[in-house]
Order: C-alpha cells, then sequence, then structure tokens
C-alpha cells in the first residue's frame, strides 16, 4: 500500500505581511501621483507660465512614459530581480520627485515627469509580481492582492484630497515633494523586509521588442488624449497608424522569440485573457467617469477641491471593506462568477448614480458611489488574482505587467471615449444664443470663467453638463455590465483553468 504525503503550503509569516505594506506604499504613492496633479495646474501655471500644450504634456508626459515601459520593465524585474529594481525605481522616482518639486522652467517639469513615469514603470509590475512571489498559498495571495488593489483604488482617491489640503498652505511644488519621505520608508522597510525574486530567463531582452511596445502604446495613448484635447487633425490618424502597425509587428516578433516580452501563449488561458479583458473594460468605464465626476462636484455642486475630494471617498471605503469578504467569495462563488458579479453590482451602482446626479442632495451619490467601490473592488482583486495564478512564477513580472498595461490603457481611453462623449453630451443639451460666445460651448469649466455665478446662462450650462454626465454614468454602466458578461462566460470558476503553480 503507497503512502502519499501532501506537499507542505508555504504560509506568509508576520514579516512577509510586513513586506506587503511596503508593496502598497509603493502603490498608493504611484496612484496618487497620477491624480495629485490635477489640482496643482492653476498655481503652477500662474508660476511657471507655461503654453497650453505644455500644460498638457505636463499631465500626459508620466502616463505615456508609464504606460509604454511597462512591458519592457516587466520582463527586467524578471531577469535582474523584482526587489533590486523596485528599490533602484524608487530612488529614480524620488529623485524626480525633487526635480519636479523644483522645476524653474516648463520644460524642466516635463522632463521631471517623465522620469517619474519610467520610474513608476520600474515600481507598478515589481510589486505585483512580489506579491505572487511572496504569498504562495492561493487564499493568502488573494487577500494580499485585495490590499494592493484596495491601496491602488484608495491613492487615486486621496490623490485630490492630499492636493488639497497641500495646496491650502504650501506651493505647487508640495504634491511633489511629499513623495519623497514616503520614498525613504519604502527603500529602508523595502531592503529590510522584501525577499529578492527573479523568473528563470537568462536570455538579454530583445531590444527590438523593447522598442516596438513603447512604438505600440504611446502613440495611441496620444491619438486618444489628443483628440479629446484638441479635437481631430491630421496627428491622430498617424499616431494611431504608428501604433497599430508597431503592435502588429511586435506580435509577429514575440511569436518568433525563445524568450519574448510578452508570451502570447497565457492569452490562450481562459482565466488570463479573459480576466484582462474584464479588468481592462471596468477601468475604461470608471476612469472615464470619475475623471469628469471631480468637475461635476466642484462645478456643479460648489464643493471646493478638498471637499469634492472627501465627496468620493464612499467608493474607496467600499473597496477597501472587499478585503473582509474576498476570500470568502473566491471559494465559495468562485473566480469567474464573482468577478461577474462584481462587475454587475458596479453597473448597478453606475445607473444609480446616473439617477442620484439628478438629486438635489449628495447621500443618493454617496451610496450609488458605495455600490460601485464594492462591485469594482470585488472584480478587480480577483481579477488581478487570476491574472497573477495564471501564468507560471518566473514569468510573474511579464503577466502582472500586461495587467497593468491593460490598466492603464484602460484609463486612457476611458477618459478619451467617455469623455469626448460627455462633451458631445453636454453641447447637443446646451441651447445658448449665438452672441453667448465660443468659452460656454467649450466646456463647463470655460462657461465657469466667463459667467457669473448668479447668471441664468451658466445655470443652464450646469444642467446640461449634468445631463451629460448622467448619460455618460448610462453608457458607464452599459460597459460593466458588458465586462460582467465577459466575466462570466470567459472565466473559470475554478482554479483548474490556469496554470497555478504555487507549490
Amino acid at each position: 500500500m503507497t503512502q502519499t504525503t501532501a506537499t507542505p503550503i508555504h504560509r506568509a509569516t508576520a514579516r512577509e505581511w510586513a513586506g506587503l505594506g511596503v508593496l502598497t506604499l509603493a502603490v498608493v504613492l504611484l496612484a496618487i501621483d497620477g491624480t495629485v496633479l490635477a489640482l496643482a495646474v492653476p498655481s503652477l501655471t500662474a508660476d511657471l507660465d507655461p503654453t497650453a500644450t505644455q500644460v498638457l504634456w505636463i499631465g500626459d508626459v508620466y502616463s505615456f512614459a508609464l504606460a509604454g515601459l511597462l512591458v519592457t520593465m516587466g520582463n527586467v524585474a524578471d531577469r535582474i530581480g523584482r526587489k533590486r529594481l523596485l528599490l533602484i525605481g524608487s530612488i529614480a522616482f524620488g529623485l524626480a520627485s525633487a526635480a519636479a518639486a523644483f522645476a524653474t522652467t516648463p520644460e524642466l517639469l516635463i522632463a521631471a515627469r517623465a522620469l517619474l513615469g519610467i520610474a513608476g514603470a520600474t515600481l507598478m509590475p515589481s510589486t505585483l509580481s512580489l506579491v505572487r512571489a511572496v504569498f504562495r498559498d492561493a487564499r493568502q495571495r488573494t487577500t494580499a492582492i485585495a490590499v494592493w488593489s484596495a491601496g491602488a483604488t484608495g491613492g487615486a482617491a486621496a490623490g485630490p484630497l492630499v492636493g488639497g489640503a497641500l495646496l491650502e498652505h504650501f506651493w505647487w511644488g508640495s504634491v511633489f515633494l511629499i513623495n519623497i519621505p514616503v520614498i525613504v520608508v519604502i527603500v529602508v522597510a523595502g531592503a529590510i523586509l522584501l525577499p529578492e525574486s527573479r523568473g528563470g530567463a537568462r536570455t538579454p531582452i530583445d531590444l527590438l521588442s523593447a522598442v516596438l511596445s513603447v512604438l505600440s502604446i504611446v502613440p495611441l495613448v496620444y491619438a486618444v488624449k489628443h483628440l479629446v484635447g484638441h479635437g481631430f487633425d491630421w496627428t491622430v490618424p498617424i499616431a494611431a497608424l504608428i501604433g497599430i502597425a508597431a503592435g502588429w509587428w511586435f506580435v509577429r516578433r514575440q511569436k518568433g522569440l525563445a524568450t519574448p516580452l510578452i508570451d502570447l501563449q497565457l492569452f490562450r488561458i481562459p482565466a488570463f485573457s479573459g480576466a484582462v479583458v474584464a479588468n481592462s473594460l471596468s477601468v475604461f468605464a470608471l476612469s472615464g467617469l470619475l475623471f469628469f465626476f471631480s468637475q461635476y462636484l466642484q462645478l456643479v455642486r460648489g464643493f471646493p477641491p478638498l471637499l469634492a475630494g472627501a465627496a468620493e471617498l464612499p467608493a474607496t471605503l467600499a473597496s477597501i471593506a472587499v478585503i473582509a469578504v474576498i476570500g470568502l467569495l473566491a471559494r465559495h462563488v468562485g473566480p469567474g462568477r464573482s468577478i461577474g458579479l462584481g462587475l454587475a453590482v458596479a453597473a448597478v451602482g453606475m445607473a444609480g448614480l446616473a439617477f442620484a446626479e439628478g438629486l438635489p442632495t449628495y447621500w443618493g451619490i454617496a451610496i450609488a458611489l458605495a455600490v460601485v467601490g464594492l462591485g469594482v473592488g470585488v472584480s478587480m482583486t480577483l481579477a488581478t488574482d487570476a491574472v497573477v495564478a495564471a501564468a507560471p512564477r518566473e514569468r510573474a513580472g511579464a503577466a502582472s505587467a500586461i495587467s497593468e498595461t491593460g490598466y492603464e490603457l484602460g484609463v486612457a481611453l476611458g477618459i478619451a471615449v467617455l469623455g469626448s462623449l460627455q462633451t458631445a453630451f453636454y453641447r447637443a443639451n446646451l441651447e445658448v444664443p449665438a452672441s453667448a460666445g465660443s468659452a460656454i460651448r467649450e466646456s463647463l469649466a470655460s462657461a465657469s470663467q466667463v459667467l457669473d455665478g448668479s447668471s441664468p446662462l451658466l445655470e443652464h450650462a450646469r444642467e446640461a453638463f449634468t445631463g451629460g454626465m448622467q448619460l455618460a454614468s448610462v453608457c458607464a454602466a452599459v460597459l460593466l455590465a458588458v465586462a460582467a458578461v465577459v466575466a462570466l462566460r470567459v472565466i473559470p470558476n475554478r482554479q483548474d483553468g490556469t496554470r497555478e503553480q504555487d507549490d
């Protein structure tokens, strides 16, 4: 009679949970940096006097560099060590933050923001792949990723709060300078608490693939951002064509490489491909709406920046509360059904938000935001977990980079597409005489600059903006419902559909 012994499951220690705190702090920092700048634009514009184009580059170059380099940096982390790259990137992030804070010209600020994006690209895939390496038990890993996701969501929501609080007392450079003490904590604690982890690939990174990965993403992000910021001109189709052509060449090249930057075989795993698509669709819907939601709170509801940031907290708090139940959902409902259910709940919340935006009180908005946060918290956590679990451990950095690239593209496309729809709805609902001027038709922000606060025209513009927000919210709800169907149909409900390698 043969006796079999079960392989012991590695359970995370207190030291490893403390290491998760370091990784989550890094994600919070990156998320805050992505949203904190918006409130500082008026004061830095008054100080540095940038042109309108330079203002756009100050805001956009960070996301261009971040999105374009995620795939390459994920592969670098697999080769040289994820902890090592995380610490190098953290130091670079701190130096770039200091350079941005004390920039004396728009050109220097743009260069510093580009360096922040490059450094950020080294941090994101490294944090998630280290979570994969440290938490080998599937249940503990799901909880750890819930904490990581809550950090990303909470950081994005905290950006306006942090920015508003700093700008009430300090100059615009403080929104960058606040990064430095956080970086010191990450570097010191990370060096002590985090283990080194790397993949099995020892071959050099294919430089042509690295260049093509940048050329396939950055021009597409530029095209959609330019379309929203300036409208359609010749640069939009040219940039889009460059991105599509480079993407086609990149995919063809990966098929012939022994160690590709992106393992296309991963997309044959239903848990992986379904999770990436569902996550990208949900981020597309959410980011596109929330980008204009802050404007709605300030320009329509009359909230000051700090209060507007606080008004968005119900979504953050609900997404953090998911940590308490995510393990039970994953075990008893299954990943596919849980992700689909979370997205469906978020769709209901988004539809409720469309209704609440027309009500005179804030409480309906707070409830709808909490429902959205709960649904998105569940879906993003388990979708990220599905991506990480589906990839073999030695390719964790590259797989994490694919997930983060999908996230960044979802953010860029969501703001571009839903932002364009919201603007179109605003202008369609706006009935003003030709003599009223172009500023009123341009945007509610422009109308608020040229009209008196008690003007009937401004009140009409606010109503038109609210109507546009409601229609954009309905579109976002439909997209979330589509993502829910994708998750239910594609993502398996058991880990059998993945390449789980936690032994």
